[in-house]
């Protein structure tokens, strides 16, 4: 490793990751049914040591991508042995807030929440909120185009990203998009936006700031099934309910966030819930949260509660939030899966989750952003298991399958990453898939920068990584 000297130069000694121990939680991200061992983690401090590192990669024809949190989900983040991972965490500044303009420039490695928390006192916030808000960083966010609960109203990471500094994978800097609203004559700001960190890595974004809403009301309807908290989610879109959020969770999601320190009081005898959030000015949301109350009584609600302060809110949102961490304790691994349905055949597909957990003998408990029809089913498994691990890997696939037969997609915010790229091709002609190539070779001419992903891999490619290594060959 010639170019190791190189990157200890320019970031030093001590931010070049090579022992075995370091390198542990670089093999995968938070999908372990992947994992790869990288030859190095490289992590610098400014824009031009992240710029330097890529020149020296590049030269040495060294693959490599970027990585912020590690809390992907479709194995986006991973380089093949031999690779280097490139580590943004450092890059947490703010660089500017123009409140006037609600603007936003910041630094890749910034967490999504902390950019909400130092708006406040301008009356702002960043609105795409992923579940790992907490702790993924927004440099991530832009990769996978995430969403989150609030983007039934407010839209995915790419409706907010107004400009990107990107260093390209042969070390050339460029600036993406338009200052004031985004879009230019390409939009390869809009390119970039969910490409997975195959086309270029993000040096400093530019995002839209969102007005803190003059009013908040969150309310949590109790359904005896998950079809029927379903089929009220249809009829409030329907009926053009101005809902910003619609998230729904079943028994099993409820009985593992009350059996956490997540724990929100949620109902354990019911078999879902659906929280709703309606915001704005006063008599807008007096008006909407009155017609969702009809849809609730409507589709056979059991129970309503409504949040009665900014504490109580905070609960129900903890609960949600916390969800997917609490079902760690369910088994060893976890497969959290994204697909996309509309949002009416939203009863449909979780009929569908549940014949398929039960054929296949997996727990499997669904948490998800029922506003815009992205599901998220949460099986639990031990991939230690050769028998756990084929059976977790074939229903997740039938159910994403399903996902395209009801007019949805294999992901709606975790990306294809490794997880999904046996499935382009049902989903894209291969006219489809040929533009994306060639997409991918005009920035990324020698597939240095994240490799092929978001591309159906071939045979040799796709067993660089290992599927399922058993915890007894780390």
């Amino acid at each position: 490793m010639s170019w190791l000297p190189q990157l200890e130069k320019i970031v030093g000694k001590d931010y070049v990751l090579t022992s075995a121990a370091n390198l542990l939680s670089y093999e995968s991200d938070a999908l372990s049914l992947f994992r790869c061992k990288p030859a190095a983690v490289v992590l610098p401090n400014t824009q031009q040591q992240v710029i330097e590192c890529v020149k020296i990669l590049s030269e040495f024809k060294v693959c490599f991508t970027a990585r912020g949190a590690g809390t992907g989900l479709s194995a986006g983040a991973l380089v093949p042995e031999g690779g280097v991972i490139i580590g943004l965490n450092r890059l947490n500044k703010i660089i500017k807030i123009n409140a006037e303009s609600r603007l936003a420039i910041v630094e890749p490695g910034m967490v999504n929440a902390q950019l909400s928390e130092q708006c406040k006192e301008y009356g702002l916030r960043y609105a795409p909120d992923p579940a790992s808000q907490s702790v993924c960083t927004l440099g991530g966010n832009v990769a996978e185009n995430a969403g989150g609960p609030m983007c039934f109203r407010h839209g995915t990471t790419s409706n907010h990203l107004r400009q990107v500094k990107v260093v390209l994978a042969d070390g050339r800097v460029e600036t993406w998009g338009h200052p004031a609203h985004g879009c230019n004559d390409y939009d390869l700001r809009g390119l970039f936006c969910g490409s997975e960190g195959s086309l270029a890595i993000a040096l400093e974004l530019h995002l839209n700031l969102t007005p803190l809403p003059q009013a908040v009301r969150t309310s949590l309807a109790s359904f005896a099934t998950i079809e029927s908290a379903c089929e009220c989610v249809s009829e409030i879109v329907k009926r053009g309910i101005e809902a910003a959020a619609l998230e729904v969770m079943d028994q099993r999601a409820i009985h593992a966030v009350e059996d956490s320190i997540y724990r929100s009081g949620l109902p354990r005898d019911v078999g879902a819930v659906l929280l709703v959030e309606i915001e704005g000015d006063n008599n807008h949301v007096d008006s909407q949260q009155k017609l969702a109350a009809r849809c609730f009584a409507d589709n056979n609600a059991i129970n309503v509660e409504m949040a009665g302060n900014a504490t109580q809110r905070a609960l129900l949102w903890k609960g949600r939030k916390g969800a997917g961490g609490a079902l760690g304790q369910l088994a060893p691994d976890s497969y959290v899966m994204d697909g996309v349905v509309p949002p009416s055949q939203l009863a449909e597909i979780m009929k569908f989750v549940t014949e398929v957990a039960t054929r296949y003998q997996l727990p499997c408990a669904n948490l998800f952003h029922a506003g815009d029809g992205n599901i998220h089913p949460h099986f639990a498994y031990d991939g230690s298991d050769a028998e756990q691990a084929e059976a977790v890997e074939k229903a997740g696939t039938e159910i994403l399958v399903k996902c395209l037969e009801l007019g949805g997609s294999i992901t709606g915010e975790h990306g294809v990453g490794l997880e999904k790229q046996h499935l382009l091709r049902k989903q894209f002609s291969d006219a489809e898939i040929g533009i994306m190539q060639r997409i991918s070779d005009s920035f990324n001419p020698q597939q240095l920068l994240n490799p092929n992903r978001g591309l159906p891999l071939g045979s040799s490619c796709a067993e660089a990584f290992h599927r399922h290594r058993s915890k007894d060959s780390k």
